[in-house]
């Protein structure tokens, strides 16, 4: 078999220090490819001082874009004077300066003699032409130049698009597509080489017609903000929010490049009229108030209050208003049903909703055959891009298809829609009309090429074996996948089949993955079949959560009947269950996506391995219930530090104690794969998987890789523990921040209560313990705060508010 021939990218450099292209670097970073951050030299002090500047701000920017803020040291720093000489070491350039034709080509001139052999090179703009940057380049360079367009914040926002020039070498893209895809754990989407290309066309004329609508119907923006949100299955910011957190500047450079580009006398578009400025950001513009940047935009914060701009006297007024619960009730309803019941009602907020959907479908199927190869773009766009939870087309084939099309045609000959231009013949005959949809299990569908067209096929996708799809794809879904070998309302037990028959996978179904008896009982099934017939069990399920800990309510009957008693078998029997999955004959993989908090974070660490996606949240956080952890937690913090002293010179215990117990005392949870490691929830040994997509296919090779090399389970040993003296000094600390207001009466108590574990109870320092010792001081801890009232006045507030309650 002959080696497989891969693009390979050793080093990235990014050009360009400003907003996007420190970010680019920061995730470069944290995706552990290394990475050179060039700008202008500064005219005063240091000559990297553009970028030095830039990469402390990274460290302070919210959310986040590195996994931990330490990790800016890795960027390395360089201008355009003293350092061109490095981008011959790089196998991919990004340019990320300002949004100028003119800045770009200049850059382009001064970069191409530095430009390694076979280096790809790429402007990431949000809407510039590509074919006329690559102009700029030399002959030999053009075939490896396109467009690569990243969504802000580029470590959060899954969409990338990827824009071709008609001199771009096919294996280039597919190349880029492939890096961006896996060692970035991005989305790719190929757009056409149109003015702001798919996202930001349909998604910013979509803000527009929003504006206009919201106008036209007299809706004040807290309002509209709360009918487009998360009641629309949007982004939780609404219209308005969202154009502030993305700057007024930025929205107005992108509607510029679309009234630069297109109507009369340029690209005919028939939506050209809506690309106006309106006046109400024309005049915040002028002002200088461009959203949350400077302070104020739709929105200001004034001390506690947040004021939303009267477009009428363009003054701040308080905010806060929600829209009518009859709508509310509206947007619950099926999709047709929904649809029918928005364009009947008489009320101003259902017919504005009707009306910016309307426009959205309408708009969309009118440019499909010009900015996207098929539907399935612009629908991932809208969902990776803009935070939707379904693209304008899947929404549309979902209410009904053609139904929805009369619909729409039907308001713009009666002049309600945006434009007057017809929806397409495809729309209502020819293969579209027969399938009842743009989206088939054949393909979706090209209003260019006339035909549905299936997902690209590149070596790459074959490492997702439940990768995102459209509604109307008919993907396999990952519930009804494989072959089931157990399966109960809490709990399934199947293989993948094919070449991964030999690993067993237990996916959790409870509500939030809570870990119930029956969940319990599940996995430890799981082990025993794994140990019998499978070279290892890989505990997984394809959604943001990995498991938010115990089933508190399924223990409340028994602790109702029983007191706490009741509940310490019940928390035995879990205990039990996490050393069994330690202890297994065969690997256990956890294969960790979004949140694992609690016992999810216990049933991790009790794994053989940890493989983990970038935006994993892992942490124990019973403390905001007023409890410990109890099923393993504090006995793994006191294991990891006696083993962690153990390889080194110094042999006390407590230093190496302190971080995990602080972690626990603090409910503190890694806001990110990387800092969950630095907390010491995952190992060096653990794999980071920038990619949600590929979690299984990376934990099932390692499940099997683990077994083929001869996995044994680790040897049950007694480990020291710091004992009484340990726990003197850590309840003297805890005496300062009580008495200093840090920390209430009751976290006090319940953190003297952690510290008494994990220090091993009122023992010698240096004592002996066992795994099984440390458990037994967990109950006791995890059943007297039961009793507690203050604990059960965490409990219910937490179970009836879904918030902790400080008391």
């Amino acid at each position: 078999m002959s080696p497989t021939s891969r693009f390979q990218v050793k080093k990235v450099a990014v050009l360009g220090a400003g907003v996007m292209g420190a970010q680019i670097a920061a995730h470069l970073v944290n995706v552990k490819v290394p990475v050179i951050l060039f700008d202008l030299p500064a005219k005063e002090g240091p000559k990297n001082g553009i970028v030095i500047k830039a990469v402390e701000g990274l460290k302070k920017l919210k959310p986040a874009p590195l996994g931990v803020p330490e990790d800016a040291a890795l960027i390395q720093q360089a201008n355009y004077e003293e350092n061109m000489e490095l981008l011959k070491e790089c196998d991919l350039i990004i340019e990320a300066i300002a949004e100028r034709m003119d800045w770009k080509t200049d850059l382009y001139h001064k970069i191409a003699p530095f430009i390694a052999e076979g280096a790809i090179v790429a402007s990431n703009t949000s809407g510039l032409s590509i074919t006329k940057l690559s102009e700029a380049l030399p002959e030999s360079i053009k075939p490896r130049f396109c467009g690569i367009h990243f969504f802000n914040p580029p470590r959060y926002m899954t969409l990338v698009e990827l824009i071709n020039t008609p001199t771009t070498e096919p294996k280039v893209l597919d190349d880029l597509e492939a890096f961006v895809t896996s060692a970035l754990g991005k989305g790719v989407i190929r757009a056409h080489d149109t003015p702001n290309f798919i996202a930001n066309r349909v998604g910013i004329a979509s803000m527009l017609a929003t504006i206009k609508e919201a106008g036209t119907f007299n809706l004040s923006y807290d309002v509209v903000d709360d009918l487009t949100g998360k009641k629309l299955g949007r982004a939780s910011s609404g219209t308005f929010r969202t154009a502030d957190v993305v700057g007024l500047d930025t929205m107005a450079h992108v509607i510029k490049t679309l009234q630069d580009n297109l109507g009369p006398g340029k690209v005919e578009d028939p939506f050209s009229d809506v690309y106006g400025t309106p006046p109400v950001l024309a005049k915040l513009l002028e002002s200088k108030s461009l959203g949350q940047k400077t302070g104020a935009g739709f929105y200001k914060k004034q001390g506690r209050d947040i004021l939303r701009l009267d477009p009428e006297s363009m003054e701040y007024v308080p905010a806060g208003a929600k829209a009518n619960e009859v709508v509310g009730r509206m947007l619950k309803k099926p999709a047709g049903e929904r649809l029918k019941l928005l364009r009947e009602a008489e009320g101003a907020e259902a017919r504005f909703l009707w009306a910016i959907l309307r426009d959205q479908f309408h708009y969309a199927a009118v440019h499909l055959e010009t900015i996207a190869e098929t539907a399935r773009d612009i629908d991932f766009a809208m969902r990776w891009g803009f935070g939707s939870k379904q693209g304008p087309f899947e929404l549309w084939q979902q209410a009904g298809w053609k139904q929805v099309a009369t619909w729409i045609q039907e308001d713009i000959d009666a002049g309600k829609a945006l434009s007057k231009a017809p929806l397409p013949d495809w729309v209502f005959k020819g293969p579209v009309a027969d399938a009842g949809g743009v989206h088939t299990a054949e393909g979706s569908w090209s209003a260019s090429a006339k035909k549905f067209i299936p997902r690209r096929k590149l070596p790459v996708y074959e490492r997702q074996f439940f990768p995102e799809d459209v509604l109307g794809s008919k993907a396999p879904a990952f519930e009804t996948a494989g072959t089931t070998l157990h399966e109960d309302d809490a709990i399934r037990l199947w293989t993948l089949g094919g070449a991964n028959d030999d690993v067993l996978i237990a996916s959790i179904k409870t509500k939030m993955h809570a870990i119930s008896p029956d969940v319990a009982e599940g996995l430890a099934m799981g082990v025993e079949l794994a140990e019998k017939s499978y070279k290892g069990m890989v505990i997984w399920s394809n959604d943001e959560m990995f498991s938010a800990g115990a089933d508190l309510q399924a223990m409340l009957p028994a602790f109702m009947m029983g007191g706490a008693k009741a509940i310490e078998g019940a928390e035995a029997e879990l205990q039990n269950v996490m050393l069994k999955l330690r202890y297994a004959a065969v690997p256990v993989v956890s294969a960790i996506r979004g949140i694992a908090l609690g016992g999810g974070c216990e049933m991790a660490v009790y794994s053989a391995r940890r493989v983990a996606a970038m935006e994993s949240y892992i942490g124990l956080v019973e403390v905001g219930v007023g409890l410990v952890p109890g099923a393993g937690g504090l006995t793994y913090i006191a294991r990891r530090a006696a083993e962690n002293a153990g390889t080194s010179t110094n042999k006390d215990i407590l230093p190496f104690l302190t971080e995990g117990f602080t972690a626990a005392a603090m409910a503190k949870v890694g806001t990110s794969a990387i800092e969950s490691r630095k907390i010491g929830y995952l190992l060096d040994s653990d794999v980071i998987v920038p990619n949600k997509d590929e979690l299984l296919f990376v934990a099932l090779n390692e499940a099997r890789a683990l077994f083929n090399s001869g996995y044994r389970a680790p040897h049950k040993r007694q480990f020291p523990v710091v004992g009484r003296n340990g726990w003197a000094t850590i309840k003297g600390q805890l005496v300062n921040m009580r008495d200093g207001g840090f920390i209430s009466a009751h976290d006090f108590h319940i953190a003297g209560l952690i510290a008494g574990v994990v220090c091993g109870g009122d023992v010698d320092a240096g004592t002996l313990v066992t795994e099984e010792y440390l458990m037994t001081l967990e109950r006791k801890a995890f059943c007297s705060l039961l009793e507690h009232p203050k604990t059960q006045e965490r409990i219910m507030g937490m179970m009836s508010t879904g918030k902790p309650v400080r008391n």
